[in-house]
């Protein structure tokens, strides 16, 4: 199982933005994630200093989000809609990018309910809830 530390997921990130900005070859995990990275230009300061990255702490005090909270989350729905899972998640989610005309925005609206599920889970000390989470990203998809 693959458990990475925060300080690895933030040098992951930040290895994927020197990469694609240098043109060097890339694994297909490097190049999602580089994709969502060109998407978060407001980002790209925070990736291009690894050291600084591992070492800096995003607790919200100064009113920004932490850039690889975020990013890890577009990963991690690129990947459940890869392979559909929870069941109905990558219908879901096409439904919504089609409705907002955006992936990127159907991938934002998707993170409040995946933020809210694993919420709901640790406040409950219950597994997530993949049922929920997918009924929450239909429910914006289908209304206007």
């Amino acid at each position: 199982m693959f458990n990475p530390t925060q300080e690895d997921v933030r040098r992951f990130f930040c290895r994927c933005y020197a990469k694609h900005r240098a043109g060097q070859p890339m694994e297909a995990l490097e190049i999602i994630a580089s994709e969502w990275i060109d998407q978060h230009p407001e980002y790209h300061a925070d990736l291009a200093d690894a050291d600084a990255a591992a070492a800096r702490v995003y607790d919200g005090q100064d009113g920004r989000e932490n850039p690889f909270l975020h990013l890890s989350m577009h990963l991690s729905i690129s990947e459940q809609c890869s392979i559909d899972q929870p069941r109905g998640i990558r219908q879901a989610v096409e439904l919504l990018a089609a409705r907002r005309g955006s992936l990127l925005e159907a991938h934002h609206e998707a993170m409040e309910c995946l933020g809210r599920m694993m919420w709901e889970a640790q406040r409950a000390g219950r597994p997530p809830d993949g049922d929920a989470y997918v009924d929450c990203v239909q429910r914006r998809a289908t209304r206007e």
